[in-house]
């Protein structure tokens, strides 16, 4: 799960499976050379004061947001078993102040990846709903997404965008949500935008062409589909077009990759929750200043995948329930 609590409970679960090794996630979560290039939301850095990975051992660093704003933390390390679980106390500011929270961190091997499972325990019910709300408005989710770029930037040397969110409906649900245009057109558009489908054959080897407009200016795009494999996975390059359907660039981005490839991974929660995982990436033959253009657009990417997951969610509360 993304974050989840629910008000019977006070604790927040995170899991994550990481295409990395084990070695390497647990490297990249405590060896600072690793966790200073990840750690945190999108937009955030840190400087690290004192780490002493033990029992009894404490972890003090300053993140900086990208508002100028400092945030002192300070962890104290209970457990700490290499490649395998790390228990820890976390949110104080200092280390004269109380935690927030109690972390159990388990890394498991699936196959040569990693399975990230971690549980925050808060002292209340109350207090992990509002810690929960408090993620989302500061964007902590992209922390793990930070750290899945991370990792594939170090073992395929590839750049690309991540990002996760957990929606209350049926996995089942979800993939129809994605892959009908009548219910795609209502949450994907830009805030402003509305999006209409021209055309769209919705299968493995089939293509769409659609537009978007505020009504004073359109936007053109086609879609051709690689994977639809219900209801767990789907697969799609897109790019930019005119009305005609000939190919052009980001309108506001002429220094954008020509193609980009989408890969939306469903995953069930239970048997009314889904997380969603979105990674984009450039396809094809993407220049190094296309490339780079893309990596420094990743907050903005990270802003306009957010308005769409948020409108989705109005999307997903409107369905009737059964």
């Amino acid at each position: 799960m993304t974050t989840t609590a629910t008000p019977e409970t006070n604790q927040i679960r995170i899991t994550r499976l990481y295409d990395a090794p084990v070695a390497l996630v647990w490297e990249a979560w405590t060896d600072l050379k690793h966790v200073a290039q990840w750690w945190g939301p999108r937009g955030f850095t840190i400087t690290t004061h004192h780490k002493d990975l033990r029992p009894g051992g404490s972890w003090t660093y300053t993140m900086h947001g990208p508002d100028g704003k400092d945030w002192p933390n300070f962890a104290r390390y209970h457990e700490v078993v290499p490649r395998a679980r790390l228990v820890y106390d976390h949110g104080a500011t200092s280390e004269d102040t109380a935690p927030l929270f109690h972390v159990t961190a388990l890394f498991r091997d699936v196959g040569g990846k990693t399975e990230l499972d971690m549980t925050m325990t808060l002292p209340t019910p109350e207090a992990a709903t509002a810690t929960k709300a408090f993620i989302k408005q500061v964007g902590g989710n992209s922390t793990w997404d930070r750290l899945a770029e991370y990792l594939e930037a170090e073992t395929a040397k590839r750049d690309i965008f991540v990002i996760n969110r957990s929606f209350e409906a049926p996995i089942a649900t979800m993939f129809d949500l994605w892959t009908r245009p009548e219910h795609f057109a209502k949450w994907l558009p830009p805030t402003g935008f509305t999006m209409e489908f021209r055309r769209s054959d919705i299968r493995a080897g089939g293509s769409a062409f659609y537009g978007m407009t505020n009504g004073q200016f359109t936007m053109y795009g086609c879609v051709q589909y690689l994977e639809l494999r219900r209801p767990d996975r789907l697969r799609y390059v897109q790019w930019f077009t005119d009305a005609e359907e000939k190919i052009s660039r980001h309108p506001g981005a002429p220094v954008w990759p020509e193609k980009m490839l989408t890969t939306v991974t469903f995953t069930a929660e239970g048997p009314a929750q889904t997380r969603v995982m979105v990674r984009w990436e450039p396809y094809g033959n993407a220049t190094r200043e296309e490339v780079a253009a893309f990596v420094a657009a990743r907050a903005g990417i990270t802003q306009g995948w957010t308005g769409s997951f948020d409108k989705l969610e109005d999307v997903v509360a409107a369905l009737p329930t059964t």
